[in-house]
């Protein structure tokens, strides 16, 4: 793994997440076969045949192609946390379908009403924190944005067990950080793993079940979130979703909603703290800004310099290293044949630090998403793609972005930081997070 050394004093972080031994990490070992090999780089054969297509042009092939590709063979990794019907693992009508009834309760206009919970969140751990103590950064957000999703989405009656769900949703995510092949030999054999997760699995859908099972019988408050605009949406026909599809859109949005954003929140905190300037520029602006008060909707547009921060770390540490599709038929890109039944891998991650995109792709810069700032050019969909694209860009997208925003906002507001002595190192696939966390100390 990689390892960052860091500390007071560090004149550069090297974002490059190159350890001092030099050893790549997977991430870094893709951009180095782009380096080398072009966009199209083949391994392994028969069924066991990987192409990795990389870089800007690649992107936006495959988007723009989706009938050749099929998602729910390249993430049947997700299914044991997702569920069979979860948007990840949908294709063609069924995707569409789902992804219609989920879209509503995620526009932006519903999000702005989710401001205040997630600020009250980030609130209430930056509240318990004292000068001189060493914190953990990120496990202190993963819980509390763990509990701002669930509340934002699900309303209070699940945000009560927002603990359960972190502490029966971690065996199930933990397969997800493993090669499929292996969770096929744990499956197969019924290991201790797999039993943990299938336990957990069955405590989280007891819970979800009974608040749907609620709501079907109009003995809930509905209130107005996610689960009751899935409970009781409709489409274009008439027909709802199953209570099976409603389980899988719920726990896939609360699984994502969490591991991927906080995972963003650690790497934002390590990248401001360790870049001169950063913390102390981005700091001031909220001040000016919002003052003391937590942000409303019309504020966050305003927040320019924390609106760079928070793209450049989704560039610089995106959700997802690699995205992936199942080739359905033959087809050709950059002269090279790429055969059915090939596991087709993509990379933002590749993507995002490429030189001819990015002038200095490692230095984490957030003036260069400020659209008044010399030489700003506004990047392409296939170009900058921290969620994915095309018809399976990440339906919770805007709400990542936004509590991201929101809830380094209030920790700006509220705490100051150093960084202690340390090495960072990142870890996994599924959410690119500090392996070992992220420590803090309090000023």
């Amino acid at each position: 793994m990689t390892s960052i050394p860091v500390g007071t004093g560090t004149a550069y972080a090297d974002h490059s997440l190159l350890g001092r031994t030099g050893k790549y990490t997977p991430a870094e070992l893709l951009l180095a076969l782009h380096r080398r090999f072009g966009p199209v780089v083949s391994a392994g054969a028969g069924r066991n045949r990987f192409v990795y297509l990389l870089g800007a042009e690649a992107n936006r092939f495959v988007f723009a192609n989706s009938p050749l590709f099929r998602n729910r063979e390249a993430y049947a990794g997700l299914i044991p946390v997702d569920g069979e019907t979860s948007l990840p693992v949908s294709d063609g009508d069924d995707h569409r379908r789902r992804r219609r009834l989920v879209q509503p309760a995620l526009h932006h206009r519903q999000i702005d009403g989710y401001l205040r919970i997630m600020a009250e969140n980030a609130d209430a751990v930056v509240g318990s924190w004292r000068t001189g103590q060493r914190v953990e950064v990120y496990q202190a957000f993963r819980a509390a944005i763990r509990r701002s999703t669930i509340q934002s989405l699900f309303g209070g009656r699940l945000a009560a067990d927002a603990e359960f769900f972190g502490d029966q949703l971690q065996p199930l995510l933990d397969l997800v950080d493993r090669l499929p092949q292996t969770v096929a030999v744990l499956e197969r054999l019924h290991l201790p793993p797999w039993r943990r997760a299938v336990a957990a699995r069955n405590k989280v859908d007891a819970r979800i079940y009974a608040e749907i099972a609620r709501m079907r019988a109009g003995d809930a408050d509905d209130g107005d979130h996610v689960l009751a605009t899935l409970v009781h949406g409709r489409g274009d026909d008439g027909e709802g979703l199953t209570d099976l599809e409603v389980r899988d859109q719920a726990v896939s949005l609360i699984a994502a909603g969490y591991e991927t954003t906080s995972a963003a929140m650690a790497w934002a905190v390590y990248a401001m703290l360790s870049t001169p300037g950063v913390w102390d520029r981005a700091r001031d602006e909220v001040r000016d800004v919002l003052g003391d008060r937590p942000p409303a909707g019309t504020d966050l547009s305003r927040l320019t310099y924390l609106n760079g921060v928070v793209h450049e770390t989704l560039r610089l540490y995106p959700p997802a290293v690699i995205g992936a599709r199942m080739v359905t038929r033959d087809f050709e890109f950059a002269d090279r044949r790429v055969p059915a039944g090939s596991l087709l891998i993509f990379s933002p991650y590749v993507t995002h630090r490429l030189p001819e995109l990015w002038p200095e792709p490692t230095r984490f810069d957030p003036e260069r998403w400020d659209p008044a700032a010399p030489g700003y050019r506004k990047p392409v969909a296939h170009e900058f793609l921290p969620f994915g694209g095309g018809q399976h860009r990440c339906v919770g997208s805007v709400l990542a972005v936004t509590e991201l925003t929101v809830m380094l906002a209030r920790l700006l507001a509220g705490a100051s930081l150093r960084l202690p002595a340390q090495r960072v190192r990142a870890r996994g696939f599924a959410a690119m997070r500090p392996r070992d966390g992220l420590l803090a100390e309090v000023c």
